[in-house]
């Protein structure tokens, strides 16, 4: 097990990518592995340890390498930028720029990188697959906005119960994060409105959320299935009917001792995720 902690960029010291990488013995002449990259939520405000480590040993103990990205968080200070500036998302680019061109090290095949999130950060992870062509982050990258790399750009992202749009249906304070403020214009808002970006070029989803979840509406979910129909982009969404915000693997190893966080019947979202990974591409040929 290759287990190491990387500090992503000078310009963000606080994001790292923490590796959860098994080589398999030579004589099983085993294939590269698939890879993903694990992105806690908590509102742009804080990484929740429950959509962490107990999500990466899941993905681990089905043959993939995984990668915790704990990305930077809070408002803008004198100690960094913060959320804002596009921050999580460059770190995610960086990270997935990482994993691809070290991916003899990591034993892993380039062309299968994928991104989990929760909550916030489901939006970093949907924000990996539709805002990748950013400006900001093609620059991080390398590269700009007229001339885009692919290199930051995941193959295929899993949304857990993902914040999504800044309109009616917003988790505001994810927003006024990611703006630094709590009076953001429209053109701040909608600039991480993710259904308002959705293009051909955005990556394949499988996306889960509850019915009744009034943190982060199912509605985020929904306009972000509608979008990605209208744009011809596949995709896999299971809506389940009991549940609130942040139940992350829905079972008793992260429920906290919270009853509403244990939900027997929405804990299926793990292994459907699974085989959706495993499976990939099962739609036809995918390129970055």
């Amino acid at each position: 097990m290759l287990h190491e902690t990387i500090q992503l960029s000078e310009r963000y010291p606080g994001a790292t990518l923490t590796t959860y990488v098994s080589y398999d013995p030579p004589e099983l002449k085993m294939p590269p592995r698939k890879a993903i990259v694990v992105c806690p939520g908590g509102g742009y405000h804080f990484l929740s340890d429950r959509e962490g480590e107990p999500i990466v040993k899941e993905f681990l103990a089905a043959g993939l390498n995984v990668f915790l990205l704990r990305y930077t968080v809070g408002m803008k200070s004198e100690q960094g930028p913060g959320a804002t500036e596009y921050a999580p998302l460059i770190e995610a680019a960086l990270s997935i720029k990482h994993i691809r061109e070290n991916h003899e090290k990591y034993h892993i095949d380039p062309e299968q990188v994928f991104i989990i999130g929760f909550s916030a950060g489901g939006h970093l992870a949907a924000s990996s697959g539709i805002l990748w062509k950013a400006d900001p982050v093609q620059r991080a990258l390398g590269a700009s906005a007229e001339n885009p790399t692919t290199i930051g750009k995941p193959n295929g992202m899993v949304l857990s119960y993902p914040v999504i749009s800044s309109g009616p249906y917003a988790h505001k304070n994810s927003f006024y994060h990611l703006c630094n403020t709590k009076t953001p214009t429209e053109e701040e808002l909608n600039r991480f409105s993710l259904e308002l970006h959705v293009d051909e070029t955005t990556t394949p989803a499988f996306v889960w959320h509850t019915f009744p979840d009034t943190t982060v509406p199912v509605q985020n979910s929904l306009l972000l299935a509608n979008a990605l129909t209208n744009a011809g982009v596949p995709f896999e969404l299971h809506v389940y009917p009991d549940g609130v915000h942040g139940l992350s693997l829905s079972t008793k190893e992260t429920w906290s001792q919270n009853p509403k966080t244990h939900v027997p019947h929405a804990d299926s979202w793990m292994p459907l995720a699974i085989r959706w990974v495993k499976d990939f591409p099962h739609f036809g040929p995918q390129t970055v």
